[in-house]
């Protein structure tokens, strides 16, 4: 024991120094992102809702897989829980770089504010909205601490079965289908609904609602920005409904892309193993090799591979402790009895000696071969960690061999658009043209293929109104003929032949409709729809699209009306005739008769060389 007690008098200062590099060797942190998921499933005044208990779920396991410090998943608020998890979580945005908010259940919104519904709100009146839900803008508010990212995201736009029951004290209070519009007030701060303002979101047939089905296939996306996720979540909503559910984000961001996830740098040289830093420490506790130092390390690293090692190591230590032990006490042994013997001590008792002696030696013995076990053991383990950390350096090595060639692809193709870019520019000026050469996307477009971007175009051109074919990703006549509409009516010149992402980015810069509406004979547009024109009685619809007086109907000829003309004919026919020295006939609507005495009958001309007929023929006297 001796020698154990001057090891530790030596080295404890040494340890000491050793679990002070440990603690200095922690990672450092990155910035801080914190989540708020809520779902609001059972409902007790209404049917209960399918998904929302599912979407949190979901959208929480999303978070954390994201790498979120802080992901507090909520299901089933009442109103008290909902204002304390909101409470709550305002504290914890104020040290965060990005805090979300997503909120799944029943929504409301009463004179253009917007209300989430807790599950035991009963709503029997417009007035229980202001004690028994939670205003939007506290979300709000909990978010607003947050210094890069401020996002909530609402799948709370279902079709509202409160609305339907619920009594108005006020005739002229309005309560909205949906959601109401929001403009945030803060700056970078984003608020995205399932379904655009005014209209609502399906609930879906599946496990999921189509809204956080898409979420979580497109926000996790290694830098891809907020605003191209929620692009490609709107065309995938908008696909799975049949076009029937839009979702819609409000507010505005700086220029820079600002990614849920961001992306991992291109490794450009060596890089180092995950476990570099554990490895480290662990090789300063193999060189100082006492009992001090490894307990430091395992309390420092309480599991892993490198754990396992320590523990090993620990082992051999306390075995070389028992054999250093046992040996000194057969030492002892051995002295006893060659001092009895040398005393001439009696038998019995130089027996007695012998016998200590022999199993101090025994003891001694089974701990040097306990030791062997253990330094056996702790050898094998030594071997099998440089056998995995060169393992691991071959996998890092063949990783970074990749990472570079596909850097290297990446730097030509970005030389090769350029290049392809330049040469175009040169080619339209030598033209005299002012065209936007179409060439290869440049690094900062995503990587789409063509079919993609024209499916992107089309949905936006359906959006405001240019288009009202399918968005199908073929870039056809029709196709070409919307885009010809909104350079029409945007101001803009963008070449019609192709989908490109310029665009898109015009396009997608619309709030509202650009196209106008154009209906059928008969309809008038209302809105984003067609209508059909109602007049009232005695009026119809003409050709301009107007309602005019219907006007009374021409009268027809009768026999009773041609009798007066029958009888003038008649006379005529029966005065007695005088012919004329030529015998010429007079002819018209009345009959024939002779031209007078002195008389001749003249056909007047309705062309050079074309007279009138018959019935037109004159009688001209000298």
């Amino acid at each position: 024991m001796h020698s154990g007690g001057t090891a530790v008098s030596r080295f404890g200062p040494f340890a000491l120094l050793i679990f002070a590099v440990l603690l200095a060797c922690g990672p450092a942190h990155a910035e801080k992102r914190v989540a708020l998921v809520i779902g609001n499933s059972a409902y007790k005044s209404v049917p209960r809702l399918t998904n929302p208990v599912n979407d949190a779920t979901l959208v929480g396991g999303m978070f954390k897989k994201a790498g979120f410090d802080d992901v507090d998943v909520r299901l089933d608020l009442n109103a008290a829980d909902m204002r304390r998890s909101l409470r709550e979580f305002a504290g914890r945005t104020r040290d965060a770089q990005v805090a979300v908010i997503y909120y799944a259940g029943h929504g409301i919104e009463l004179d253009g504010t917007n209300y989430l519904i807790p599950t035991d709100a009963a709503l029997e009146t417009d007035g229980d909205v202001l004690d028994e839900t939670v205003a939007l803008d506290r979300a709000l508010f909990a978010v607003e601490p947050a210094k890069q990212l401020r996002l909530v995201i609402l799948d709370a736009c279902r079709d509202n079965p409160f609305a339907k029951t619920m009594k108005r004290t006020v005739a002229s209070r309005a309560i909205g289908r949906g959601l109401a519009k929001v403009e945030a007030t803060s700056p970078n701060t984003m608020i995205a609904f399932a379904a655009k303002a005014g209209s609502t979101a399906s609930d879906g047939d599946s496990k999921n609602s189509p809204f956080a089905a898409a979420l979580v296939e497109r926000l996790p996306t290694p830098g891809l920005d907020l605003r191209k996720a929620f692009g490609f979540v709107r065309d995938d909503v908008l696909k799975n409904t049949g076009y029937k559910q839009e979702p819609y984000v409000y507010g505005s961001l700086g220029g820079d892309d600002v990614p849920l996830v961001t992306a991992k740098p291109v490794a450009t040289g060596p890089q180092a193993s995950p476990d570099s830093e554990i490895r480290r420490d662990y090789e300063l506790a193999l060189q100082l090799g006492t009992r001090e130092g490894w307990t430091a390390f395992l309390n420092r690293f309480p599991s892993g591979f490198y754990t396992d090692l320590a523990k090993g190591q620990l082992n051999k230590i306390a075995a070389e402790e028992t054999r250093t032990a046992a040996a000194d006490k057969a030492r002892q042994a051995e002295e006893e009895k060659a001092r009895l013997a040398a005393d001439r001590a009696k038998k019995a008792e130089q027996d007695k000696a012998a016998a200590a002696a022999k199993a101090a030696e025994d003891a001694r013995l089974a701990a040097e071969k306990a030791k062997q076990v253990e330094e056996a053991k702790a050898a094998a383990a030594e071997q099998r960690r440089k056998d995995a950390e060169a393992a691991a350096a071959k996998v890092q090595a063949d990783k970074q061999a990749a990472e570079k060639v596909l850097a290297d692809k990446i730097a030509n193709d970005k030389a090769a658009a350029e290049l392809a870019e330049k040469q175009a520019t040169e080619k339209a000026q030598r033209d005299g043209e002012q065209k936007v050469a179409a060439v290869a996307p440049t690094q900062s477009a995503p990587s789409l293929s063509p079919q993609e971007t024209a499916k992107l175009v089309q949905s936006e051109l359906r959006r405001v109104g240019c288009l009202t074919g399918a968005a199908d990703g073929e870039w056809n006549a029709s196709a070409q003929r919307s885009l010809t509409l909104f350079n029409k009516h945007a101001g803009t010149k963008f070449d019609t032949k192709l989908a490109s992402f310029d665009a898109l980015d015009a396009i997608k810069g619309k709030q509202g409709r650009v196209c106008p509406l154009v209906c059928d004979r008969g309809f008038r547009a209302d809105g984003d729809a067609c209508v059909k024109i109602a007049c009232r009685a005695g009026y119809r619809v003409n050709d301009d699209n107007e309602c005019e007086k219907v006007q009374d109907k021409k009268p027809v000829a009768t026999r009773e009306d041609a009798k007066p003309r029958d009888d003038e004919r008649k006379k005529v026919e029966a005065a007695p005739a005088k012919p004329s020295a030529s015998g010429q006939m007079l002819c018209n609507a009345a009959g024939c008769r002779p031209v007078k005495s002195g008389c001749r009958i003249v056909a007047p001309k309705i062309g050079p060389h074309v007279t009138n007929m018959a019935g037109a023929q004159e009688e001209v006297c000298n």
